[in-house]
């Protein structure tokens, strides 16, 4: 790693399809460049593995914080992943195999050298929905089944209650259900494909009208100011891809003693940076794939997210 200048790779979605103003990665990758680092794009498709070495066929990324036109894809860069410096892996779920697969090529770089954020096993074992289970005094009381019988029973000892898939995101098939709600039994039995699948069912936490409050954290200590998403009119998601209007908010001291309990339990497995969802007093998910939500938060307190992190990056590159 004794190089003059790092280099640093980001698997993402294709950089066309973004939105800018929003964009936590393009946050990163702006961040990363005004400290003179290289960038080279990579899409899932253009990695592989010859002969155990886990290899890319990439471009050269040049971004700018400009909506109208916001990158500029340059020369080719093919070579060993593990050549790299740093791999931010910012590609979206869904949490599907593909993606499990691209975490097995990345550790094969992350053994040959990269500093690979979020580190691969990272991303495999920290599931967005079923690790709030890992702190259950956190977290409202909770369910993973697949028995429609034994979720009806947690529906009628909690009266409302939230399902939702553990591969999803973007509030996708998330229902909130009542005891008396005639649909139940068909949420129940589309969401668990006829008690085929584990899903996640949550009490429902009725301060969602208030937001829901996506905290990031960087090593393990919380940014200062959360991001309250509060649910359109009509609707139950506090999700911005749904409706949601973002209010940025200071955290509460429940909110830092939530992250005291968590924080050190995601440096223990190499999570760079996350992003934690707050409902009232409740943890509800844990974000290690793709955590979004610096673009909002920089552009209302003056702060520069991405910065911290790729300083926190830096500090951890070999000398």
């Amino acid at each position: 790693m004794n190089r003059v200048r790092c280099r640093l790779g980001v698997v993402m979605d294709p950089i066309e399809s973004i939105q800018p103003k929003k964009d936590s990665t393009l946050a990163m990758l702006l961040a990363a460049q005004r400290l003179d680092w290289e960038v080279v794009y990579f899409l899932q498709r253009d990695l592989s593995v010859r002969d155990g070495v886990a290899r890319g066929d990439g471009r050269y990324l040049t971004v700018t914080d400009d909506p109208e036109g916001w990158f500029d894809i340059g020369g080719q860069w093919s070579g060993e992943l593990g050549e790299l410096d740093v791999v931010l892996m910012r590609k979206d779920p869904p949490f599907d195999m593909e993606y499990i697969y691209t975490t097995y090529i990345l550790q094969l770089a992350e053994q040959r050298g990269a500093l690979v954020v979020n580190t691969p096993s990272s991303l495999r074992e920290i599931n967005e929905k079923a690790c709030t289970t890992w702190f259950p005094h956190c977290a409202p009381p909770s369910l993973i089944a697949r028995s429609a019988e034994e979720l009806r029973g947690f529906v009628r000892e909690h009266e409302k209650v939230v399902l939702k898939p553990l591969d999803g995101m973007g509030g996708r098939s998330i229902f909130v259900v009542a005891e008396n709600d005639i649909n139940v039994n068909v949420i129940i039995e589309t969401l668990t494909d006829y008690s085929t699948r584990f899903i996640l069912a949550q009490r429902h936490v009725p301060e969602i009208v208030h937001g829901d409050k996506r905290i990031l954290l960087i090593d393990g200590v919380p940014i200062d100011y959360a991001l309250a998403r509060i649910p359109a009119p009509g609707e139950s998601r506090g999700n911005l891809v749904v409706g949601a209007i973002a209010e940025g908010r200071e955290l509460t001291q429940r909110d830092r003693w939530i992250c005291d309990q968590i924080g050190p339990t995601l440096v223990e497995h190499g999570v760079t940076f996350a992003g934690i969802d707050v409902i009232g007093d409740y943890l509800t998910e844990i974000n290690v794939t793709s955590p979004t939500g610096i673009r909002e938060l920089d552009r209302e307190y003056g702060i520069d997210i991405g910065g911290e992190l790729m300083s926190a990056i830096q500090g951890k590159l070999q000398p």
